[in-house]
Parts: C-alpha cells; structure tokens; sequence
C-alpha cells in the first residue's frame, strides 16, 4: 500500500545541538499558520511527544526501531499523518548514533532510510564559522543515501548566516539547501526536565516561548521552503496492520496525572481499535477506581514527586489493593510499579507488592531490553518477547523475576512480577512491538468482565 505523507526528518549533529528547539519552533509556526501538523519523536522517549502535544498541540507519537519492524514504523507514520500537511520526525541523539556505539540500529539515519524521509540537519554554530561546513561535509559523506538535504543553524548571528548560506551554496552545489537559522535566544532555552513537574503557570510560561520561538521561525526560518521539501517526500509504502475486532467492549480505567503521565498514544489507541472504553482516573485526586472495570493500567511518571500526597490518598489506596486482591487485571510499568509496592520513600503505598522503592541517585539497568516471559501470564504466554525500555533514577528492594530483560550486548537479569492478573515492573513497552500482549490483556480483561455476569 502507499501513502502520499508529506514529511522531514529533523536530525541533530549531536544531543544538545538545539534540535529540540528547533522542532518545537517549526512546529508551533506551523500551527500557527493553520495547518494540521503532525510530530513524531525517534526513539522511546515520552517527554517529546508529550511536549509536542499538550504544550504546542501538534498530534505526536513515537517512532523508535528497537521497538518496531520497519513495515511498523512505516504505517504509524502513515496513520498518524494521514490529515496533516506536513509531519516533523524529531531526531533522537546524533543522525548516525544508534544503539550501539558503532552502529546505525535505531538510529535517526535508520528511520529516515526505513520511512525514506527527507532529513534537514540541524547544526549548532555557536562559536564556530567556516567550520560549519566541515561538519556538515562530514555528515553528507559518511554514508551514502543519507538523505540530508538540508540544514539549519541553531545559535546563529544573523550576519554571519548569510555569508555561510552563501558559503553552503557554493561549497555542495546544491545537494544540501540552506533553510534558514535560530538565534541564541536567552530567554527561550529549553531546559531538560521533567514534565511531569509542569504547572498551569509553568504551561503558560512554555506557551509564550513556544510562540516567541515561532514568531523567529516565521522571520529567520524557510518555512516554505520546508513544506516544499516535506512535499516532494516520495510515496509511503507500507502493509497495514490488521488487529482483531473484539465484539464485546472492556471499560480500563488508566491512571493519568502529574504523578503518572507516561503512555504510548499509539499503545492505547491499539486497546481502542481492539474494542477498549479507556476511563481516565488520578490516584492524586480521586477517591476510588473507576466504577464497573475490567482492567487498570498505571504507567509510568513521578510518583516519587507526589510520594506524601500518593499516600495520603488511603481510600484510593484501598481500593486498587482491593481490586488487586480481587484479581482485577493490571499493567504496571515502573513508576506504576514503584506505586504497588510497600512504600516509595518513606510512604507506604499500595502494597500489594513485597519491598520497597528508593532513590538509587544514578540512571538504574538504563536502556533498551528485550522481555522474555518465563511463564503464562497476564499479557503473553512462557517464552514470548516484546522489545522495551527502562529509564528510572528509582530503583526497589524486589523487581520480581518472572521475565528475563536481556540487553543488546548480552546483559541479562531477572525482572517483573507476573501472574495471571499482573504485569508489574520497571520496564516499558509498546504494544505495537507485538500485538499479541495487548490481545492477551483484553482477553483476560474479558474473563474478568464474565466473572462478574
């Protein structure tokens, strides 16, 4: 099948080169001419996409080919670009930097090859001149059909890019198009954060930047001139994948607020394809779980950054530990997982889970993993695989042993409480990584729904 999905790869020399940045500024320019943008974030990160979205309010997913087969990530570019005018990838890392220190798996030169997306290099030239061009002479001839066909200077003085642009022009004869450049803009800087930390007055102060930005973008950035090149992106072929229709629907309560916040968009409208009502909840700021449940999924967040209200909050406390007790079906990815334990810190939680979690004070067993169940469980059966990815400065006194994480060099070790109502753990994943664990969790959410005929 193919698809006409007019999209640009925005690729970084490095991390903290400003693509970021960058992105965000095209993105809310974009928006602000009218047109419906679409982002995609390379790799498994949730904050991006989230910044993408409930900050700029451009639809975002992730992209990440760890996870996914390259026919995956194809169609859930083409699905999520379907009615936009232009999707932004945003590159993860440096353009060849890939999962392993040599290699180029996952990497955003591999995304842009597997979803043939034109890519614009964006490149930091505070404190640099002609040394620019070196860097982009470097990128354009490491690999061949790399598809860098532009670049933009982050960190620019406007006089100075003017006579590189000239300089890009004459130096690579047109393979590479200079698209303009952003000023060092002191009061717009992005800060690597936590998102989950972000207020009503925070949201406001981010949307002023995001138009600040935007507003440079419409003077000092070729707009157009990205539009045309995301436009004359060639056809997207891809298989579409088909899920199995349930004709009996499920109700799933998921936990959403500032304390847990993590999910993949395309995981959850997975559940929704399949026939799943999801009910949103806070264990915050509600009392109880949802009302007539079938399932619960609590993901990932900052529960540690809500630890004293988490546990203050004993009537819904009870009730998950009840539901729990009771066998109701439940994912819970680390910081869901940390939440189900006897206590983060020094307040005691849901306990459902033997052990305690605290602060390692260091990025703990970082990185991507394959899961390999060692028995039947909630979402799969013994000796079925998804791809996932752990992030957490959290560690616990107990992570279970029910699956084997094995990382790409070899490093292996056991993690995860699972059973036939449970997937608790510090790893996440991405149901389109593999279907079939989203099927199994709504054919036992169904035997719950039965239970209770």
């Amino acid at each position: 099948m193919q698809k006409t999905i007019p999209r640009v790869l925005l690729a970084g020399t490095n991390s903290n080169c400003g693509k970021t940045t960058v992105t965000c500024a095209i993105l809310q320019a974009l928006i602000n001419r009218g047109l419906q943008v679409g982002a995609c974030k390379c790799g498994p990160d949730y904050i991006d996409p989230m910044f993408h979205s409930r900050i700029i309010g451009a639809k975002s997913a992730n992209l990440d080919l760890f996870f996914f087969q390259e026919n995956t990530a194809r169609y859930l570019l083409a699905k999520n670009g379907a009615d936009c005018h232009i999707s932004i990838i945003e590159g993860v890392m440096g353009f060849y930097d890939g999962i392993s220190a040599v290699g180029t798996e996952a990497s955003s030169y591999h995304l842009a090859q597997a979803t043939d997306a034109p890519v614009v290099l964006v490149v930091n030239s505070a404190g640099a001149s002609l040394s620019v061009l070196a860097t982009i002479h470097g990128f354009l001839h490491l690999f061949p059909n790399n598809h860098i066909q532009g670049v933009i200077l982050n960190q620019c003085f406007p006089t100075l890019y003017q006579r590189l642009a000239e300089a890009i022009h004459q130096q690579f004869g047109g393979r590479v198009k200079p698209l303009g450049y952003l000023p060092r803009l002191k009061d717009c800087q992005l800060e690597s954060r936590h998102l989950g930390l972000v207020t009503a007055a925070e949201v406001e102060n981010l949307k002023e930047k995001m138009q600040i930005l935007a507003e440079q973008a419409e003077k000092t950035i070729d707009l157009d001139g990205l539009l045309t090149l995301a436009g004359h992106a060639n056809a997207l072929s891809y298989e579409p994948i088909v899920l199995p229709r349930f004709n009996e629907p499920i109700r799933v309560a998921v936990a959403k607020d500032r304390a847990f916040c993590f999910y993949y968009e395309d995981s959850l409208d997975l559940l929704r394809e399949l026939g799943a009502e999801l009910v949103s909840f806070s264990p915050l700021e509600d009392i109880t779980l949802p009302a007539n449940i079938h399932g619960l999924y609590l993901g990932g967040g900052y529960p540690e950054l809500y630890a004293q209200k988490l546990s203050t909050n004993q009537s819904m406390l009870r009730s998950i530990a009840q539901a729990l007790q009771q066998k109701l079906p439940c994912i819970a990815e680390c910081g869901g997982f940390m939440y189900l334990t006897e206590a983060i810190g020094a307040y005691p939680m849901v306990g459902h889970l033997p052990g305690k979690s605290h602060d390692a004070g260091k990025l703990t067993r970082f990185g991507y993993v394959t899961l390999r169940a060692k028995k039947d469980c909630l979402i799969c059966q013994a000796g079925e695989e998804i791809p996932g990815h752990e992030f957490h400065h959290w560690d616990s006194e107990n992570t279970g042993h029910d699956f084997l994480a094995t990382r790409p060099n070899g490093d292996a070790w056991d993690c995860v409480f699972a059973n036939s109502h449970l997937y608790a753990g510090y790893p996440h994943f991405h149901f389109y990584a593999n279907p079939d664990f989203a099927t199994h969790f709504y054919q036992n959410c169904l035997k719950e729904k039965h239970r209770h005929d």
